[in-house]
């Protein structure tokens, strides 16, 4: 249920992706701020064994297709012979950039992420998919939640992207701009790309997850890959259940962060007074990023 204050009602919330599956998470067992207990001592043997077979396959394929920044961190989830312990996972966190990691349903309401973002604090869902999601899950789940987000989280600067993501996503709530600033989040956090000298590389966290579209992101010749640019990130829609017929390539972190640091009241304003753009579609004149053939 999505509620102006984020307060939880015992209900999952409301998402702005085009799809046909409610989200799943036990909500009526979270607190007030969506977070929740991670009960480890729940997860079986068999949700463990599947974990790491997640994280070994996903690990295997990095190499050439994620940036060096996501390479580079990791190892810091540690040895993937079991799922995490949030809090142990926290204090290496901590240490590294003061984020900690902390438990939560499932998706949850904007202002109660964003809140929580805002605090450095990242909410990453408890339950684990089942087997016969192995290759593909809507949703997110633990292992998407950790592989694919937490690791960025010890990189400085995009650190201090995400908290500076929270306050701005505090101010959108009060401008009725949620769903802009969700496709923000959309077409980089999660299905980001990243230019550098070897071709474009995966930082966001939904392609980092999953088996298939990491190198479909960066090789197929058939999704759009269009230059960073705010406005027009605000204006296209996206499907949550396929992959992305479109995504939007940064030329670095320090463009990201700059980009989104101004004040996007103005370009609220703007982007209301323009057309929606379709997934996949090409507007005339873009700047367009050709597909890595080095590893197609």
């Amino acid at each position: 249920m999505l509620n102006r204050s984020g307060v939880n009602q015992g209900a999952a919330p409301v998402t702005y992706g085009q799809g046909e599956r409610a989200p799943r998470g036990d909500y009526a067992s979270a607190a007030s701020d969506y977070t929740c207990d991670q009960n480890w001592s729940a997860y079986s043997a068999q949700e463990h064994e599947l974990y790491r077979r997640l994280y070994e396959r996903q690990a295997s394929q990095l190499a050439g297709l994620a940036c060096d920044e996501f390479i580079a961190a990791v190892s810091q989830l540690g040895e993937p012979a079991h799922i995490p312990h949030f809090d142990e996972l926290s204090e290496k966190l901590y240490r590294a950039t003061r984020w900690q990691v902390v438990a939560a349903p499932g998706l949850i309401p904007e202002e109660a992420f964003f809140a929580l973002l805002a605090q450095r604090k990242f909410p990453v869902t408890g339950w684990l998919r089942k087997p016969d999601e192995f290759d593909y899950i809507v949703e997110p789940d633990v292992f998407h939640d950790l592989f694919g987000h937490v690791p960025l989280l010890f990189n400085p600067l995009f650190a201090d992207y995400m908290q500076a993501y929270g306050v701005g996503g505090l101010k959108s709530s009060r401008l009725d701009a949620c769903e802009l600033l969700a496709r923000l989040y959309w077409h980089t956090v999660e299905f980001g790309l990243i230019a550098t000298p070897r071709g474009v590389r995966a930082y966001g966290a939904g392609i980092l997850s999953s088996a298939g579209e990491l190198r479909y992101s960066v090789s197929s010749s058939e999704p759009s890959r269009i230059a960073f640019d705010v406005q027009r990130i605000m204006r296209t829609r996206y499907k949550i259940d396929s992959y992305q017929a479109t995504y939007f390539v940064i030329d670095s972190f320090e463009q990201l962060f700059e980009a989104t640091a101004p004040d996007f009241t103005p370009i609220y304003r703007a982007v209301r007074e323009l057309p929606e753009i379709e997934a996949g579609a090409v507007l005339p004149n873009e700047r367009l990023i050709a597909a890595d053939p080095a590893v197609g």
